[in-house]
């Protein structure tokens, strides 16, 4: 078969077969009367064997060494070209995403494309104060797409560079809740902490929805930050979670101002006392757990608080006992 009818029956161009036998790939078995190349059935069969292992990926030398090394080993070759698949697909899944967050910020002008392509390479940067810089300027400068922030935000390490980002996800409003909400049901500890951390920043009505939402997470360091900040904003939600950290000494002086500063409020005032009340009850705290109660108790009006004031002015404690009356004191002089 001439080289005409190989390319049309083959679909490889001609110009190509001769490339393929410059290169030794494939050489024509035979040839005719007036020298033109003559391919033999098994000379096609080749020819396909070659285009099909170019489809897997490999090179026209890998090509020969698949079909002529009688040592070659097809795992590794393949193996290997899984992981090299991988890193391409990769490469272009976050070039896909670096064009669509240029795209979502809507750039009016190159100029734009080429802070926002600025901004996003250097928040990726191994430099914590260039990432820190880019935190700042996005908000000064052309605003980075909130994905970005977010996904900067939920991986960022550094203390500096995460309050950075955290103030830049506040001022950009709302926009990145809903994927900083995704983040508080991340597998990862870390995520799930940056998240809520994020979100305590916000000040918006939405933000203190996924707050509360947040005080039923399993994650208790996650539970904690929702409490804290939620207690700043004088919601009463917070308390059960405010009077878990006080017992169980997680982040216990934060807990201890956050609810005598709810204690403000009437209602509220009452509902701590009670919960520290039921703690008490339970008969089982060490003395240390006692006196923050009683530290507690102290900024709490109300007559639930003074009660239990009383009682635990009797208790086998001195230093408890002690703190108790002298509030007590405190208390009847006023």
């Amino acid at each position: 078969m001439l080289i005409g009818d190989v390319a049309r029956r083959s679909g490889v161009s001609a110009r190509m077969l001769r490339h393929y036998e410059s290169l030794g790939l494939v050489r024509p078995t035979g040839r005719t009367e007036g020298g033109y190349r003559e391919y033999s059935s098994d000379d096609i069969r080749r020819i396909f064997h070659i285009e099909s292992l170019r489809s897997l990926g490999l090179s026209l030398r890998e090509v020969g060494c698949a079909l002529d090394d009688p040592g070659f080993t097809p795992s590794e070759l393949v193996d290997d070209l899984i992981r090299q698949t991988r890193e391409r697909i990769e490469a272009e899944s976050a070039l896909l995403i670096r064009l669509r967050r240029i795209g979502a910020a809507e750039p009016a002008e190159w100029e734009d494309v080429l802070q926002i392509t600025a901004l996003l390479q250097a928040l990726g940067s191994e430099s914590a104060a260039r990432r820190q810089r880019a935190a700042l300027s996005s908000v000064r400068e052309v605003p980075v797409p909130v994905e970005a922030l977010v996904e900067a935000a939920l991986s960022e390490m550094d203390p500096n560079v995460a309050g950075a980002l955290r103030w830049a996800l506040a001022q950009s409003g709302d926009s990145g809740l809903a994927l900083l909400a995704e983040g508080l049901g991340s597998p990862v500890a870390q995520v799930r902490e940056r998240a809520v951390q994020s979100i305590a920043e916000m000040g918006s009505g939405e933000a203190t929805a996924l707050l509360k939402g947040a005080l039923t997470n399993p994650d208790m360091v996650v539970r904690g930050y929702a409490a804290l900040a939620l207690g700043v904003r004088g919601v009463a939600d917070a308390v059960p979670t405010l009077i878990d950290m006080l017992v169980g000494e997680t982040r216990d002086a934060d807990a201890a101002d956050a609810l005598s500063a709810l204690a403000s409020r009437p209602a509220v005032a009452d509902q701590i006392a009670t919960g520290l009340v039921d703690c008490l009850a339970d008969g089982t705290l060490e003395p240390s757990a006692r006196r923050r109660l009683t530290e507690v108790l102290a900024d709490v009006p109300g007559v639930t608080a003074s009660r239990a004031l009383a009682d635990l002015s009797q208790d086998e404690d001195r230093a408890v006992a002690l703190t108790a009356t002298y509030v007590l004191k405190l208390r009847n002089a006023s």
